[in-house]
């Protein structure tokens, strides 16, 4: 298998929020920024680069009676290691993504790719599908914030584009999750074709 298409496969073909929707509650959730986008997006990519990989390592050790049960007990650890760095790290970027960081567990993309690829690949190739699925998630949740933030403040990554009194609060708000992540998903089902 060609790592390369593996790894283009999640940015493109299958982006985990533009084309196949997965992962919606940190993806409206955590987007009223750039930097909360970017930052759950990274860290996601972070447990699903390591997870695939130790799990395509322990397929052959796991009984499929607890597969999942195991996967989860993978994903957990890395989840666990993550939070830890980021409340000693990024103390202000783990408060404002909050709930979410340890939401990571159970998020449908993390445990979809442990499921459908790691566990049925080896490590290498593992690691590619981690490192595309994850970027595609956080180029989506990079985007998605980064339009939330300058429509709602004028702001993108916190540098003033244009004065605050001409945003519309209405974006950095919950429905605007929706709005903007509707817009998106129609102009990046035009680009790939899907009228």
């Amino acid at each position: 298998m060609n790592n390369f298409k593996v790894f283009l496969n999640g940015l493109i073909k299958e982006n985990p929020t533009f084309v196949l929707l997965l992962g919606m509650c940190p993806t409206l959730g955590t987007t009223s920024s750039a930097i909360n986008g970017l930052g759950m997006g990274l860290a996601t990519t972070f447990v699903l680069i390591c997870s695939n990989m130790v799990i395509s390592l322990i397929k052959n050790l796991i009984p499929d009676k607890v597969r999942i049960p195991s996967f989860i007990v993978v994903i957990a650890a890395f989840v666990t290691i993550l939070q830890m760095c980021m409340e000693a790290y990024l103390p202000a970027l783990y408060d404002s993504l909050g709930l979410f960081i340890p939401l990571i567990v159970v998020n449908c993309i993390v445990l979809g790719r442990a499921e459908s690829f790691a566990a049925k690949n080896g490590v290498i190739p593992s690691f590619f599908d981690g490192l595309g699925m994850g970027l595609g998630f956080s180029f989506a949740l990079t985007l998605l914030g980064a339009v939330r933030e300058l429509l709602g403040t004028g702001k993108i990554f916190d540098i003033a584009l244009y004065s605050e009194d001409f945003g519309m609060l209405i974006f950095v708000l919950a429905p605007g999750a929706f709005i903007v992540l509707g817009f998106l998903i129609a102009i990046v089902g035009k680009i790939r074709g899907n009228s």
